[in-house]
């Protein structure tokens, strides 16, 4: 049963067609969220989620859009905020992760990692300071291996840290505006994006990690998403909210 948290409120989340992107956009609409669901290569998935919510009696719509260019990311605002009428919670969730030994990293890597992990953040952060309602939540996903000291990591985690610090920058830059601007940055969890490259004896291995002796799963990350997006997070800002089953 929805637990109406953050009713009659409307949100953005990138990268929202699979993985932590789809949960989130579950978890919202069933707390009485409007969603828009962006998605960058697949209109199947993204569709899929969107008539998920609307069989269960919510709202959404998903609109395309390569958030590494500033255009596009204004265009999905102009969308979102044209199909409801405003926004109120922004989830920067669009990601990609390239992990190899630092000796075989290109320069194509390295654009393409930061252009989607920090141009994508700090684009559509931009335009929720130009447009986004009094009281609004923005919640950047980074990720616990910027902690975990893990090899072959270090431009993703480089990225994230870029996310970590931009964060605590715009929640005093946003903060007179009642809007808060928090990371959630998850553990080891069992998506798409995480098992790339991974036996199922990595997968385990990186499960032992954590204090449960499990994967996360999207849901768990949901979860706290849910909590900062709605009124009762109002006090918390700037914060970096360790999602991970007590991996570090």
């Amino acid at each position: 049963m929805a637990s109406k948290r953050v009713y009659d409120k409307v949100a953005l989340v990138t990268g929202a067609s699979k993985g932590i992107g789809a949960a989130i956009a579950r978890r919202l609409a069933a707390d009485g969220v409007s969603v828009v669901l962006n998605y960058s290569a697949n209109p199947d998935l993204a569709q899929a989620i969107v008539n998920e919510i609307g069989d269960s009696d919510g709202q959404a719509f998903a609109v395309r859009a390569d958030v590494s260019k500033a255009a596009e990311v204004e265009q999905l605002f102009d969308a979102a905020i044209s199909h409801f009428g405003r926004l109120d919670i922004l989830i920067n969730n669009a990601g990609i992760q390239v992990v190899k030994p630092l000796a075989e990293f290109t320069e194509v890597d390295w654009d393409r990692i930061f252009g989607v992990n920090v141009k994508g953040t700090f684009f559509a952060c931009q335009q929720a300071a130009k447009r986004m309602a009094h009281g609004g939540r923005i919640i950047n996903i980074s990720s616990s291996t910027t902690v975990m000291m893990l090899p072959n990591y270090s431009a993703y985690v480089a990225t994230k840290g870029a996310v970590e610090q931009m964060t605590r920058s715009l929640a005093k830059e946003l903060g007179p505006r009642g809007i808060t601007v928090n990371v959630v940055s998850p553990g080891p969890t069992d998506t798409e994006l995480f098992t790339i490259g991974k036996t199922e004896q990595d997968k385990q291995r990186f499960g032992q990690l954590a204090a449960f002796g499990r994967l996360g799963q999207p849901s768990d990350i949901a979860d706290a998403v849910a909590l900062l997006a709605s009124d009762d997070a109002h006090w918390i800002t700037g914060q970096n909210i360790r999602v991970n089953g007590g991996t570090v």
